[in-house]
């Protein structure tokens, strides 16, 4: 059975379990998690179940019992409901929270960028423990309040940035921190998406044809918090909404959230002072097709201040990169870490270049490249520092199923909901996931503000220097929805 939409009223005054911190044994939560019987496990709902959404209600069911799931798209309800057949079915997630909220403990929201916010948030008023997928929201200003308002309620969150529970991140920022690297000043992000991932400019910049709405699409529920717009084939959902500004927050919005994620914790960065962007000429419908942004950082307790510089897209056929002198230095001596280990790659004189996506770490004795989007694999230059490479002293606790990138995936949401059972806090709680994603999504607001340097006062919630940005923090949501 679908719960069709009815109701809009929030409930109130839900108690909401204390996070947990790390205590006892490396598996004993998860043991309490995993081997609980039915009626004593985490009863859970999932809003959004199709595509990451599929997998992340799958992995956060192996630890308690999905009771609720909803989507837009009823299709994907019958193809998960067989699934899991005691599931309750929805297509909007006001009526599942409004309807099942005393069952539900735990909540994850898998949707797109702009409903993100109002679903999580409904959660947390309600006390419900929430697992949101990267990026934490569509806006800057949508980020501060889940942040505050998680903290308010003493709520377990994570956002969905995996890459945080495996070990060789975890590794890789004691690394970074134990000073291995020398003073950091400087460090590199990039990605090649949008291309071969999703439509938008310079391949799309005007709105597609109006096509008939599928029968079993709620398409009023799928454009939620956005303005009105016709339905287009293809074109938004099922999975090209990630390019348009009112639904996506694009590359950057896409991938910063995991590629920054590594150098971003470990050098304990907060607001930055200041952000400026150049790219292609805006259209007023989809993101750029490339852009370069830098973010400036003040100096931290006995740390100096450090610039973050960003690159996505393709400008004039290649990939936005670093600088050509950075990335003839990291592959050098990164191809050299590959002849020493006998990697296939480099059989016969063969050279690996950069990665699409990454991350360079610069330090005033060496450098920390990451050849991934996630920091789940990394490699300490000069080659000289990888051959005498001794691991630091570890301060960050390791989740039981992190150690590898296949296992870090479930491994997020285990951690999630092991702080329930004594597990450690998440690593990627709204604490530090909000102002992640606040920092990486004004680089959409410089973007939008055509190359001026804007001075960003992170208390304040505001620019210091051109009140006119200020209106990109946040949208003004369709009625009747509200945060």
């Amino acid at each position: 059975m679908i719960h069709r939409p009815t109701r809009r009223k929030f409930l109130q005054g839900a108690t909401a379990a204390s996070v947990g911190y790390w205590i006892g044994g490396r598996s004993t939560w998860a043991d309490e998690l995993a081997l609980k019987s039915p009626n004593e496990r985490i009863n859970i709902a999932s809003i959004g179940i199709g595509g990451k959404g599929d997998g992340d209600s799958d992995q956060a069911a192996k630890y308690g019992n999905l009771i609720a799931i909803c989507d837009i798209d009823e299709h994907r309800l019958a193809q998960k409901g067989a699934k899991y057949p005691r599931a309750e079915r929805y297509t909007d997630f006001r009526d599942m929270l409004d309807e099942m909220g005393p069952q539900i403990d735990a909540v994850t929201v898998s949707t797109p960028d702009h409903t993100h916010a109002v679903a999580t948030m409904m959660a947390i008023r309600m006390g419900k423990h929430v697992y949101t997928q990267k990026p934490m929201t569509h806006d800057v200003w949508e980020a501060r309040q889940l942040r505050l308002a998680a903290a308010r309620h003493q709520v377990s969150t994570q956002m969905g940035n995996q890459g945080t529970s495996s070990d060789r991140f975890r590794e890789g920022v004691e690394v970074i921190q134990a000073g291995l690297i020398g003073t950091v000043r400087e460090f590199h992000v990039w990605t090649d998406r949008p291309t071969n991932w999703w439509p938008q400019s310079s391949e799309i910049k005007a709105r597609p044809p109006e096509a008939p709405v599928p029968s079993y699409v709620q398409w009023d529920q799928w454009l939620g918090t956005a303005p009105n717009r016709p339905y287009g084939a293809k074109f938004y959902h099922p999975r090209n909404w990630r390019g348009w500004w009112d639904f996506g927050c694009g590359a950057l919005g896409d991938m910063g959230c995991h590629t920054a994620n590594l150098p971003f914790l470990a050098l304990k960065l907060g607001y930055p002072t200041s952000v400026q962007a150049e790219s292609e000429k805006l259209n007023p419908e989809t993101y750029p097709a490339w852009a370069r942004i830098v973010y400036e950082f003040p100096e931290r307790t006995g740390l100096p201040a450090v610039k973050m510089y960003w690159y996505e897209g393709h400008q004039d056929g290649k990939v936005v990169q670093p600088p050509q002198e950075l990335i003839d230095k990291v592959v050098t001596e990164y191809n050299k870490v590959l002849v020493s280990r006998g990697d296939k790659r480099v059989a016969d004189g063969k050279k690996v270049g950069l990665a699409i996506g990454g991350s360079i770490t610069v330090g005033d004795k060496g450098i920390l490249y990451s050849p991934t989007d996630d920091g789940k694999e990394w490699e300490l230059l000069p080659a000289e520092d990888y051959y005498i490479y001794k691991a630091p002293s570890q301060t960050l606790p390791r989740n039981p199923l992190g150690a590898t990138s296949k296992t870090m995936d479930e491994a997020h949401k285990l951690e999630w909901l092991g702080a329930l059972k004594g597990g450690p806090k998440p690593m990627s709680s709204f604490d530090y996931a909000g102002l992640l994603t606040e920092t990486i999504l004004l680089g959409n607001v410089a973007i939008r503000n055509g190359g001026k340097k804007l001075l960003w006062d992170g208390p304040g919630l505001k620019f210091s220097n051109a009140p006119e940005a200020d209106q990109c923090l946040r949208r003004q949501y369709r009625e009747p929805w509200s945060l």
